[in-house]
């Protein structure tokens, strides 16, 4: 089994944005700004910084991202604060809010923000290049001037915590495309740069497929026009072009952290206000009717391809095929109660728990079984793309009609791709959307639902 290591780099915009709402808040409650509601103030403020922090991608500053650029993000964001600062005493009507004293506290949050922001880029930069951590072990595929320079940006400028590891040169006589493939997997690196003037379109291809299939992520260093017409990312490390083959949203630390809190939000409601009486209820009806667990627990692959176990209602009365075989139409192994709370995807609800602990969120590519994981990661292309993100109670493969039972090549396929549609197109928007559609199918039935 593989998977990517385990990274704390996702806590730093979160705890950014924390500071800095912090420092907002705390010097209008400090200064003598004569706020006649003060609470209405606070939630303006706080509101309006993120929102013009979301415009901006005030805190979308990455290990390569120069002190310019740094400026010009305060620049920006600042300038905007600033207007919604003073708009806020004309738009409710604020006559005695002293004026001297607001642009005091502007100029406070601009130094302390600007302070802090630059205190933690620097902190980070010499983490990198001192400590050696948060790296990111690196590989070149290709060997010309640009990979070059690539590699000299790698060595030389350790701050922006790229572990390189070897370049590797498509002219070698003894170069082989299965060798790299191994070594990328045996050191565990993390990305593949590759040359596009340096690779055919055959070998782009296998590049391509096995980044998507080990969960590597894959950037290239654009020489030529011979590049797909996919959507790229472009970035410049130091002065170097890089253009990155597949964004992944979930991957920002921002939405991120959104979708983690509202996953912590809507799993207590569920638990507390469903869960609390339905499980009794259900123990009940599941124990009179056969012998056995209330709750069926099951080994499954969840994000960066971990297992993590993933807990049910007892549909099934116990028996040694559970982790072998799926559920088919009139399953002898479904009990009476079963049947009931699988038609209705009763079943999945002590799956919030799984959402509360962080191996799941609400929404996602479904959980498959360890086995079925190995099979369909040799069988299907771009399995594993799948698994760049949670897993979820529901996703948009269920709710387009792809759940339940595989029955055929066609069933798989689709639902994967629906699943790689939703990991780089993810959206709260489509979340809610999926999460509405999924109630509406509960209450109507589906067919696959046994």
């Amino acid at each position: 089994m593989f998977f990517r290591q385990k990274r704390y780099s996702g806590f730093i915009i979160p705890i950014s944005y924390l500071l800095d709402l912090l420092i907002i808040n705390l010097f209008a409650y400090m200064l003598p700004i004569n706020l006649q509601r003060p609470i209405l103030f606070h939630g303006y403020i706080s509101l309006a910084w993120i929102i013009v922090a979301v415009k901006n991608n005030f805190y979308r500053v990455y290990r390569y991202t120069k002190v310019a650029q740094i400026l010009r993000l305060i620049f920006s964001q600042f300038v905007l604060f600033f207007l919604i600062l003073y708009a806020f005493i004309g738009f409710f009507k604020q006559p005695v809010m002293s004026r001297l004293a607001l642009a005091q506290y502007f100029v406070f949050v601009l130094l302390a923000v600007f302070t802090l922001k630059f205190i933690g880029y620097l902190s980070l930069m010499n983490y990198r290049k001192r400590v050696k951590g948060n790296l990111r072990n690196v590989v070149v595929i290709g060997k010309n001037r640009k990979t070059d320079q690539l590699v000299k940006v790698f060595t030389e400028r350790r701050e922006f915590g790229y572990n390189f590891l070897k370049q590797f040169s498509l002219s070698d006589s003894n170069f082989s495309l299965q060798d790299c493939f191994n070594y990328i997997s045996q050191k565990d690196v993390d990305e593949i740069y590759c040359s596009v003037s340096d690779l055919g379109n055959d070998e782009l291809a296998d590049f391509v497929n096995f980044a998507d299939n080990n969960l590597k992520t894959l950037k290239f260093v654009p020489d030529n026009k011979n590049i797909f017409s996919k959507k790229l990312k472009f970035e410049y490390y130091d002065y170097i072009p890089i253009l990155s083959l597949r964004d992944i949203p979930l991957h920002i630390p921002l939405n991120s952290f959104l979708k983690r809190s509202f996953d912590i939000v809507f799993s207590i409601f569920v638990i507390l206000g469903i869960l609390s009486w339905l499980t009794p209820l259900l123990a009940l009806l599941i124990s009179l009717e056969s012998k056995g667990p209330v709750f069926f627990r099951q080994t499954r692959n969840g994000i960066d391809n971990r297992e993590f176990y993933c807990y049910k209602f007892r549909s099934m009365a116990p028996n040694g095929n559970a982790d072998d075989s799926q559920a088919t139409k009139n399953d002898m192994r479904v009990t009476k109660v079963g049947r009931f709370i699988r038609a209705t995807s009763i079943d999945e609800l002590p799956q919030f728990y799984n959402v509360l602990f962080g191996t799941m969120s609400v929404v996602g590519p479904r959980p498959h079984m360890v086995k079925h994981t190995n099979e369909y990661s040799d069988r299907v292309d771009k399995y594993m793309v799948r698994h760049f993100v949670k897993p979820g109670i529901t996703g948009l493969a269920q709710v387009k009609g792809y759940r339940g039972e595989i029955e055929s090549q066609f069933d798989i396929q689709n639902r994967i791709k629906l699943d790689i549609f939703y990991v780089e197109n993810w959206s709260m928007f489509l979340d809610f959307k999926i999460i509405v559609q999924t109630i509406i199918n509960a209450l109507r039935g589906e067919a696959k639902a046994y």
